[in-house]
């Protein structure tokens, strides 16, 4: 139940059973969530549209706008696109749970729905998007030129920041749309035989070099974030690279050591080794006169907040 001095977490419920939308009500209200009910897919495209609830539970059959394309347009709403949608199914072949995953659902229910069950999903969905959320919250209060893109070439996200970065560099309130093109057709060349393994490339606009973009890794199955600087500015790691006299890939190393990071974690980052960033490492204690990363990680600090 939720707490009397909380808010309630508000659950779109779309279906068209009368009966399914009653006992799905009573058993969510008596679980401490504010319901809000849609008979159909295009009223609860109208509801979304006043209001954003935490989690939306979805039918798959109906009738008019099935739940696949309901979906599908409800993710097309920036204000409620991370908003985790659960599918309810009498549909159990493999090609229905698929559709359901692939419109932009993250998980779903078969009919007849077992309440225990579906309280237990909306508790770990609505944790996970809150998690989400927070990571979020926090890059944008971070200033931070972030984007995430996932492997078709499609935005996944972006920081406020990096949004009016790229606007202002392509001239276009649709410029992320364009960049992200060209990270995938990077990400895809970047995997052929003879292509250089860099880890950041230039976006050109109307010829000239306009964006440079650094691939942090990915965070995700199909999430893979990049972070952008105008081409005018020097990159965290281009500073390192020319006050240290380090190759790439070691001002690379030396700006995630400059974060906290881990050895471990530098590896899941870059795609290295353990053995690959010790040796690194190595190099980076020489060209800086220091013997271990706190000293490293210390005068990699001092010089990107002097510059």
């Amino acid at each position: 139940m939720a707490d009397g001095n909380q808010p309630r977490d508000i659950i779109l419920l779309v279906d068209d059973s009368p009966d399914a939308l009653g006992f799905l009500t009573d058993a969510l209200e008596q679980s401490g969530f504010s319901v809000l009910i849609a008979t159909s897919g295009t009223a609860a495209l109208g509801i979304v549209e006043r209001i954003s609830p935490d989690l939306i539970l979805l039918d798959a059959v109906m009738p008019a706008m099935d739940g696949f394309e309901t979906c599908r347009r409800l993710k097309a709403n920036a204000a409620v696109a991370q908003v985790p949608v659960i599918f309810m199914t009498g549909l159990t072949e493999t090609e229905h749970v698929v559709h359901a995953l692939e419109s932009g659902g993250v998980d779903y229910l078969t009919k007849p729905i077992n309440i225990d069950e579906l309280r237990a999903r909306i508790r770990v969905h609505l944790s996970n998007a809150r998690s989400a959320q927070s990571a979020r919250v926090a890059l944008d209060a971070a200033g931070r030129h972030l984007l995430a893109v996932k492997g078709d070439g499609s935005v996944h996200w972006s920081t406020p920041q990096a949004t009016r970065l790229v606007n202002a560099a392509t001239g276009r309130d649709d410029g992320l749309e364009t960049v992200a093109r060209s990270v995938a057709t990077w990400m895809a060349s970047r995997n052929t035989p003879g292509f250089s393994r860099d880890t950041s490339f230039a976006f050109a606009h109307d010829g000239e070099a306009a964006l440079q973009l650094a691939f942090l890794g990915a965070i995700g199955a199909d999430e893979y974030l990049f972070r952008l600087t105008a081409s005018s500015q020097k990159s965290d790691d281009e500073t390192l690279r020319q006050s240290f006299g380090l190759t790439q890939r070691e001002s690379e190393v030396l700006l995630w050591i400059a974060k906290g990071k881990s050895n471990r974690d530098i590896g899941d980052i870059l795609g290295l080794s353990a053995r690959t960033v010790n040796k690194h490492l190595e190099q980076i204690y020489v060209k800086l006169g220091v013997e271990n990363r706190a000293s490293a990680a210390v005068k990699a600090a001092h010089v990107l907040h002097e510059g």
